[in-house]
Formats: structure tokens, C-alpha cells, sequence
């Protein structure tokens, strides 16, 4: 087991990232509040691993939700039916939430448990590889709103975050490389020698080495925790973990909430974000190429659906958590390992690249 700390001061908490860590009562009882602990899961990830799930908390009061799965799902309507369970239980402000499964879970429990009472505590169990680098970590919680992704929200760090490898044993090959497209991201953003590192065992992190899945998802949080401990509510360089992601959820938003992965949407964006920034003279095209070509290795798409058109990136962009009031912030690459958040890009460019990528 290797574990790493997301440095907040008083709530600072740990990652826990090991193989057969389901079950390790003690990794998660220091960080339990009250008596009541309400798990909640989807319908794909309940009968895998709720049962192993349950037997940590044999001392304690203990209900479950069991929601719809996918990304349809991420919505109010959903998020209702934990507050229903909350209070028909009687959950007061000490209870626990835990979240077990993918980004849609842990998301939607975050923010269930940031707004229960006003801010109840909750832990995270992520079993899919996208969750286990990234929205399990940071604080980030929220739903969609038909006109916009992850608008409505609220940070609220969890109190641990653990992370069993073998769950990745069940995903199916579309999951694991939407997962390694945050993985990636975390390389062109941040660690040259990380992107490098990737190049040279994409065959075995799609083959599921144990190793490699374990050094990557080891160096993407430490990445994450870093510049979460640096900047918490994304005042500045925290954006930097944005990367494709303006392009990523207008497609998403754009073709209908589930029929892109997010990291299938974010693996396009970033395409796009690189190919803008090559045409400001900000980036090689041979980084571009780079880029694309890892992604593509890794099973992604590059490009984003042929329907969409400029007027519809450029409307739904505008619906972005990025936009101030000096207009919408980007980030954009000078290199592969150094990216920036800047409004600062030619609007005819933007066209550019997003009427040659459609």
C-alpha cells in the first residue's frame, strides 16, 4: 500500500492506494464520524463490491442507496432520493457518507453530503480508474443541469480516499481508457517525464499490469494533491486541471449526458486545446501530434462528433465554470508539461480549431 497526504492544514487527509484494500476496516474507522453510515453505490458497482463494502462497517448503524448508473443520472432528481434516505433515517449532522463507485457516484454523494444539514462528512471509494485520479480527489462535488455540466456544486473535501487497484480488474476496455485520459492529462499539464513515462507503457496500462496501473495512478494523484493543497477552490492554478475539459463537457453537454464518456470528451478537448495553442505558435505541431497519438493509443477519440458545428461548441462553451467576466479562460499549452489558464486567445483561431477538428 502507498499512501499520500492532500496537505489542507485540519483537513489534510490521506489517499490510501493498494491492491485488496476492500475489507481494511482500519484504513477507514479513524475518519468515521457519529454512528450512522449511510453507502452509496450504483446498480453496476453494488453487486461487485458492496458486500466486501458493508463488512467495514459492522460497528456501525449502516444504510444504502443504490442509484441508477450513468451519467443521465448525475442530476437533482437523483440527488434527492440520498436526501430522502438521509431523513427517513433520521441521519443527524455526525453521520457519514460514503461514496463506492465511479465519478458519478462520488460526485453526487460529495455534494449530497456538502449541502445534508449544511455539511455532513463523507468518504470516497472509487473502483473506476477515471475516479481514482481524479474526482475522488479534490473536493469537487456536483450534478449537471441539462444546460451545462457540473454546474450546480459545491466543494467539500472528503476525510479518505481509498483506492483498491483490483476493482480495476472489472472495467471494461471503454472505462479503463477514459480513465487514462485523466491520467495523461496530469502529463501534459504538469510532468513532461510523467508524458514520457506513459509513451513508453500505454500497452501495459491497457493490459492491465498491476505495476504500471499503480506507478500512474500514484504519480496523477500525488500530481492532483499538489496543486489542490496549492490552490483548494480553484482561484488560479487549480484551472490547470482543466485541460480539455471547456471543449470536453460542451461535448457532453452537446451530444447528451452519457453517450460520451467524460474521458472520451476530455481526450477530444485536449486535441483541440493543443491544436489552439499550435496556432498561436504556442506549442510544436509535433507536441500536437504527441498528444494525439498517446490518445490514440490508449483507445480515445481525438476529435470531437461531426454534428456538432462552431455555433454549438462556442454556446455551450460560454456555459462554462471558466467564464468571468472578462470572458472565457482557457487552458492552453506552451509545452507538453506546461500549461496556462488565459483569455488571451484569438477568437478567430478558437474558430479555426474547432471548425477543422468537426
Amino acid at each position: 500500500m502507498h499512501t499520500l497526504t492532500v496537505q489542507l492544514g485540519d483537513r489534510s487527509y490521506p489517499i490510501h492506494i493498494g491492491q485488496g484494500l476492500l475489507g481494511s476496516t482500519s484504513l477507514m474507522s479513524p475518519h468515521i464520524r457519529g454512528r450512522q453510515v449511510l453507502v452509496v453505490s450504483n446498480a453496476t458497482i453494488a453487486p461487485l463490491y458492496l458486500e466486501p463494502v458493508l463488512g467495514m462497517f459492522t460497528d456501525y448503524e449502516v444504510t444504502t442507496v443504490v442509484l441508477p448508473d450513468g451519467e443521465q443520472f448525475k442530476n437533482l432528481e437523483t440527488l434527492n432520493i440520498i436526501y430522502t434516505e438521509l431523513l427517513e433515517h433520521r441521519f443527524n449532522r455526525g453521520c457519514t457518507l460514503v461514496a463506492l463507485g465511479g465519478g458519478v457516484v462520488g460526485d453526487i454523494t460529495g455534494f449530497a453530503a456538502a449541502s445534508y444539514q449544511r455539511g455532513v462528512a463523507f468518504l470516497q471509494i472509487p473502483t473506476t480508474l477515471l475516479a481514482q485520479v481524479d474526482s475522488s480527489v479534490g473536493g469537487k462535488t456536483g450534478v449537471n443541469h441539462p444546460l451545462g455540466k457540473n454546474m450546480i456544486g459545491a466543494f467539500h473535501q472528503p476525510r479518505c480516499v481509498l483506492i483498491d487497484t483490483n476493482t480495476l480488474d472489472t472495467l471494461d476496455a471503454r472505462q479503463l481508457a477514459a480513465g487514462l485520459a485523466e491520467v495523461i492529462k496530469y502529463g501534459v499539464i504538469y510532468d513532461a517525464d510523467f508524458f514520457a513515462w506513459l509513451e513508453r507503457n500505454i500497452d501495459a496500462l491497457k493490459a492491465g499490469d498491476r505495476q504500471a496501473q499503480a506507478h500512474a495512478i500514484q504519480r496523477s494523484c500525488a500530481i492532483k494533491a499538489e496543486i489542490v493543497a496549492a490552490d483548494e477552490r480553484e482561484s488560479g492554478r487549480r484551472a490547470l486541471l482543466n485541460l480539455g475539459h471547456t471543449f470536453g463537457h460542451a461535448i457532453e453537454t452537446g451530444t447528451g449526458y452519457g453517450n460520451w464518456l467524460h474521458g472520451e470528451a476530455v481526450a477530444a478537448g485536449m486535441v483541440m486545446a493543443a491544436d489552439l495553442s499550435a496556432r498561436h505558435g504556442w506549442l510544436p505541431q509535433s507536441d500536437v501530434e504527441r498528444i494525439a497519438a498517446l490518445l490514440q493509443l490508449a483507445g480515445l477519440p481525438v476529435a470531437p462528433p461531426a454534428e456538432m458545428g462552431e455555433q454549438q461548441f462556442l454556446d455551450l462553451m460560454a456555459v462554462d465554470k471558466k467564464a468571468a467576466d472578462s470572458g472565457l479562460r482557457l487552458v492552453l499549452l506552451k509545452a507538453i508539461g506546461t500549461a496556462v489558464i488565459t483569455a488571451e486567445y484569438r477568437p478567430d483561431l478558437l474558430s479555426e480549431t474547432i471548425n477543422a477538428a468537426a
